[in-house]
């Protein structure tokens, strides 16, 4: 049978209360009876119950993490992040699906069910109006990869969407490309139209050919369908594709077609996933700093259910290209 708190009183010699206040943070407790507490528990190898201690504390310490890209690998390692920093910040993890959701109210509903303390939005695809309705329903929010505001509602938190498409252009153009390209996610994504816009800007007054197209999705399958499109309709010399996933999708369009890269046709990507690196995809990209922009989420997180009056912060983090085998080398 489970170890019970009555067995830790008994063996301690101390009340039910005290082994109680014993495992309650920030509960009184002087250090003989904690000592004597810890020594039974160990000794009987006991365990607080989380869900008992909730109904007593008010605090449940579960984070509702909500994506809707569950289908881009890249954020399994965001994922793999994100849990890990929650639990050893002593928060427990509630991941959650949301992809075709379209109502905010709906996720809202959902979250308050399972009581969450606070809730991460982990999607650069997710609207900010989903953010923004757990912040007016009073749940504390980051909204991780969101779009960035110069006056946010919410924490937000990212890369620097519209300089990483700048960072692109010019790093094509340092190859000695004249004809290049964005080929982005779904049109209605913010990290899209920031791509695709700064993309643009360090284009403008250039003496060089560029196109826009869009993907349906942050998917390999979009990728590969939309380059074997771009392709049988006569292709750039390279492409700027906004997220490495699409960029690898693009990579086996081309492929299919003979294509050789980065003699024929080059590709530059944007995250810098661990697929990026095998030696059969050996992507050039554009590093996000992930694991930078996780831990400071979960971190604010932590800050906001200490003082939950302390006013949202919009924070962008750099990126920079990293060298691989997708692109021909520096124009001299």
């Amino acid at each position: 049978m489970a170890v019970t708190l009555k067995d830790v009183a008994e063996m301690a010699g101390v009340s039910r209360s005290a082994v109680s206040r014993t495992f309650t943070e920030g509960a009184s407790v002087s250090k003989k009876v904690r000592l004597k507490v810890m020594e039974a528990s160990q000794a009987l190898g006991y365990s607080p119950n989380a869900l008992a201690s909730s109904l007593t504390t008010g605090r449940t310490k579960l984070i509702g993490v909500i994506s809707d890209n569950f289908h881009n690998p890249i954020f399994l390692e965001v994922f793999d992040l994100v849990t890990k920093g929650l639990q050893d910040r002593g928060l427990r993890p509630l991941l959650v699906n949301l992809s075709g959701e379209v109502d905010p109210a709906n996720s809202v509903r959902m979250l308050k069910q399972y009581s969450v303390d606070g809730v991460i939005v982990a999607s650069s695809t997710l609207p900010v109006s989903f953010a923004e309705a757990f912040d007016s329903a009073g749940v504390p929010v980051v909204h991780c990869f969101g779009r960035h505001s110069e006056t946010p509602r919410v924490n937000t938190l990212g890369i620097n969407n519209f300089a990483a498409g700048q960072l692109a252009a010019e790093t094509l153009l340092a190859r000695g490309y004249e004809k290049i390209a964005f080929m982005g996610g779904p049109k209605s994504a913010t990290s899209t139209q920031d791509r695709c816009d700064g993309f643009i800007a360090a284009l403008q007054a250039r003496s060089v050919s560029y196109s826009i197209s869009y993907a349906s999705a942050y998917s390999f399958e979009a990728g590969r369908a939309e380059m074997l499109r771009l392709i049988e309709a006569g292709p750039a010399q390279a492409y700027f594709c906004g997220d490495d996933v699409l960029s690898i999708g693009a990579l086996s369009a081309a492929q299919s077609f003979g294509l050789s890269v980065p003699q024929d046709i080059g590709f530059l990507g944007l995250n810098d996933m661990k697929m990026a690196q095998w030696s059969n995809i050996n992507l050039t990209t554009i590093h996000n700093p992930i694991a930078e922009v996780v831990a400071k989420s979960v971190d604010l997180v932590v800050r906001i259910l200490a003082n939950p009056d302390q006013p949202p912060q919009a924070v962008l983090f750099p990126g920079h290209v990293v060298e691989r085998g997708s692109l021909r080398p520096i124009a001299l």
